[in-house]
């Protein structure tokens, strides 16, 4: 009886790890799909995900879920890069050689950390908003 309950635990365990696996490559095959880290402003820790551009917003999954929802949808209209920085040693996970921005969001003041490379791609996506009617 001990045999089948771990052999089962044991294929639960590998079915879990395929399903994180398979979802973070299909999040990584999208076209425009990026790995971002995300923090709102004055929160202690890092998180890091994939971000994918949809037309107008940016949508945000956690690396670390199983969720195909995203969790953070920002809007391109309502993002408003406020400053820039280099990772410091407070921001612990987040790779030396990415770059910090800081940003005014629809959803409140948010920092988002990305390859320099990716950086350039973000600013255009954000610089290429229409303009909003007043």
């Amino acid at each position: 009886m001990t045999t089948v309950v771990l052999v089962l635990v044991v294929v639960l365990v590998v079915a879990l790890v395929a399903t994180f696996l398979l979802r973070r490559r299909f999040l990584l095959s999208g076209l425009g799909a990026v790995t971002m880290w995300l923090r709102p402003v004055g929160a202690a820790r890092w998180s890091v995900g994939v971000a994918w551009y949809a037309g107008d917003q940016l949508l945000w999954y956690p690396a670390l879920s199983l969720s195909v929802r995203p969790t953070q949808r920002l809007c391109r209209g309502g993002f408003h890069v406020e400053g820039r920085r280099r990772p410091t040693i407070e921001d612990g996970a987040v790779p030396a050689d990415s770059q910090v921005l800081i940003c005014r969001t629809g959803a409140g003041p948010q920092e988002l950390a990305m390859d320099p490379s990716t950086v350039t791609g973000f600013l255009s996506w954000i610089e290429s908003a229409p303009p909003v009617g007043r």
